[in-house]
Formats: C-alpha cells, structure tokens, sequence
C-alpha cells in the first residue's frame, strides 16, 4: 500500500497538468508550455514567500497570479496572433524555461518547509492519503462534471469537434479558447512542486512534464484533433505511466529510458486514434 501511495504521490502533478491538458484537447488546442510555466510559478512562489517574510498564502497567490497571466498570454497570442498552438506553445516553452532560469539564476530558490501550509501541502496526510492527492481527486471530480453535466463542457466538445458550427450555433469560441489556455495556466502554477520539493525549482521537476501531460492525455483517449475525451480515461493513463516509471525506477533501469518508453506510447495512442476513426496516413494510399 505504501509503494501505491509513493506512486499516486509522485504522479499528482502530472495528473493535474494531464487533466487541463485534456480539456485543452478537447477544445481544439494543445499546450506544449505547461512544464515551463510550472517551473516559473514554482520560482516565483518561493521568491515572494521568502521576500514576504514566509507569507504561504501571498507566494501562493504571486504563483496563481504568475499563471492566469500566462495562461493568458497564450490564449492571446493563439486566438488574436493567429498563431497555430503547437508553435504559440513551443515558443514558450522556451520563454518560460528561460525566464525562470533568469529569476532564479538558474538556481533553486527559497526554502519553503517551514511553514505549516507548505508542509501540510507537501507532506501531509487526511485520512491516511497524501494531501496531493486529495487535490487531484476533487480537481478531476470537478472537471469531469464540468465536462460532463454542464453547457460549458459541451460548448468545449462542440467547439473542438467542429468550431465552424459551434461558431453559427453563436458559442463565442475565442472566449472559450483563452479561458482552457488560462485555466492550464492556473493548474500549473508550480505550488505543489514547491511544497513537493521544498523550494523553488526552475527546471527541475518541470522539465518534460509537458510530455508526460500529453502522453497521458492521448492514452487517456483525448484526441488530439479535437472533441473527444474524458477525464476517468486520463486519469487511468496517469496510473499507467506512474507504474511504468515506478517499475522501472525499482528495476534498476536507468531513467533515460522512461522517456523513450513516453516517445513510445505517444505515438502509439495516436497510431490507435488514427486507425480506430479510419484516419489514412498521409501521402500513403488506402
């Protein structure tokens, strides 16, 4: 049970990312950024608590704000710059990384685990389960019945399955676009990384979680040309690949190839997509 705890422990951040990732997916778009803007929320978390005298609650909101700005930004750039989201997202992929390593100097920042709510985020316990993963738990009941039983969640699938007629049914799809860009943007403000790893991280811990994310989404069954998914499916991925990775950390295996195994599976959930919806590969004949 205890290993089962370390593993649903070490995949809650890839899990929240995996689950706004999805809903990103099922609106049309993708976020390649997200392991980047964890890592300068993470930063900037630490940075203002440790300015603002250990004020938890202040870092935390520097980190949610630094996120919904973010999220922003990339929601504009997308829907108004006309720009395709696997590129807006990659160019800040890059811009993030490297203005958290500007920040911080590269280096980690802070010490947050002393202070009552950073401990009891990142290494506390109710009813026997880590905080983190409580978190996880409500953040993926809410989304699913967000998606499921509301006219937001079918406005989302309606837009990433066919945002010509979502548009004349008078869905404003730009409005739709920004917010799934800033909510990504507000999962990953880099808190739990913070309270996780007890400062600051610029790269470490963020870096390839946007893989992860994607990987998880797609195996979940989120295709990635749009409008369809489901949280219960990501979250199963989730497990999947914190298993993979567990077993592989315990055999000894060296972890260079956890990101193969990821490579792997990637294309492979989408070489499923593609065959299951009868998809023909491009420039081969039927």
């Amino acid at each position: 049970m205890s290993n089962m705890q370390v593993i649903a422990e070490a995949a809650t951040i890839t899990g929240l990312l995996a689950i706004v990732q999805t809903v990103v997916i099922i609106c049309g778009g993708l976020d390649i950024s997200v392991g980047s803007q964890v890592g300068v929320a993470s930063v900037v978390s630490a940075m203002v608590f440790t300015t603002t005298g250990s004020n938890a609650l202040v870092g935390m909101a520097a980190a949610i704000g630094v996120g919904l700005l973010i999220g922003v930004v990339n929601g504009l750039v997308i829907v108004y710059g006309r720009v395709n989201p696997t590129i807006a997202t990659l160019a800040g992929l890059a811009a993030y990384k490297g203005l958290a390593q500007l920040l911080s100097d590269g280096r980690a920042q802070g010490y947050v685990l002393n202070n009552d709510v950073f401990i009891f985020l990142g290494r506390g316990k109710v009813a026997g389960l880590p905080v983190m993963v409580w978190i996880l738990v409500v953040v993926a009941l809410s989304v699913h019945l967000l998606l499921k039983y509301t006219d937001i969640g079918r406005n989302l699938y309606a837009i990433g399955g066919n945002d010509t007629a979502a548009c004349l049914a008078g869905i404003n799809i730009n409005k739709y676009l920004i917010c799934v860009y800033v909510l990504i943007g507000i999962a990953a403000a880099g808190i739990l990384l913070t309270a996780r790893t007890g400062s600051g991280q610029p790269v470490s811990g963020s870096e390839g979680l946007e893989l992860k994310a994607i990987t998880a989404a797609a195996l979940g069954g989120a295709a990635l040309k749009g409008g369809k998914g489901g949280i219960g499916g990501t979250l199963l991925a989730v497990a999947l690949l914190g298993c993979l990775e567990n077993g592989l950390t315990v055999e000894g295996i060296n972890s260079f190839w956890q990101n193969v195994a990821q490579g792997v599976l990637l294309v492979a959930a989408v070489v499923i997509q593609q065959r299951r919806n009868g998809e023909r590969a491009v420039g081969l004949p039927h």
